[in-house]
């Protein structure tokens, strides 16, 4: 049966599981030399030893480690006093992800965490231009024919200009009734 390198839930930092038998490992395990670091005599808590144990799962279960490496590791670890009994005993192992010449350098924030891209900005219609400012001009007729090609042109193209379109077909139409109208006097007093 194999050691699983998470233990038993409840059984201790220094007992193996009740349903793994004990045997002696095949050759000891020598620490590393682990950097020096002021606080390497500074007193260990409950939490350090996790955070260490962790390291030596994270090995084990990436095949870093042997068995028995575990075990000798583990059970080190279980009794270590200090911060430095503990870096010797993950010294030689990965504690995290790798540092590598890109994070170094700056790697650059994964798209996930960066706010989208605004969308692209869309062409606006020409024949819009020109219905309103044909519409400015005066010239009613022509605004209202450009107003309505606009309008079934921003529609197949998905393009900018819809107001522009819509304000050349009002004044449009307001020319073209006002010239109407004027027309109308016109032939009516001559």
């Amino acid at each position: 049966m194999a050691v699983q390198p998470w233990g038993e839930q409840g059984s201790g930092y220094g007992a193996p599981p009740p349903h793994v038998p004990v045997k002696p490992y095949a050759q000891p395990w020598q620490p590393a030399q682990a950097p020096q670091m002021p606080q390497a005599a500074m007193r260990a808590a409950h939490t350090d030893r996790d955070r260490t144990v962790d390291v030596l799962k994270a090995a084990y279960a990436e095949g870093r480690l042997s068995a028995d490496e575990y075990g000798q590791r583990f059970e080190a670890a279980s009794s270590a006093q200090t911060y430095g009994e503990l870096a010797r005993l993950v010294a030689d192992l990965p504690s995290g992800p790798m540092v590598t010449p890109m994070t170094m350098a700056g790697a650059p924030v994964p798209q996930t965490f960066l706010p989208p891209p605004p969308p692209p900005a869309r062409p606006t219609n020409g024949a819009a231009v020109a219905s309103l400012v044909l519409s400015l001009v005066g010239l009613g007729l022509p605004a209202v024919i450009a107003g309505h090609i606009a309008k079934g042109q921003i529609r197949e193209r998905n393009e900018d200009g819809d107001a522009m379109a819509t304000v050349g077909l009002v004044l449009g139409y307001l020319e073209c009734v006002i010239w109407s109208l004027f027309m109308l006097v016109v032939l009516a007093v001559g």
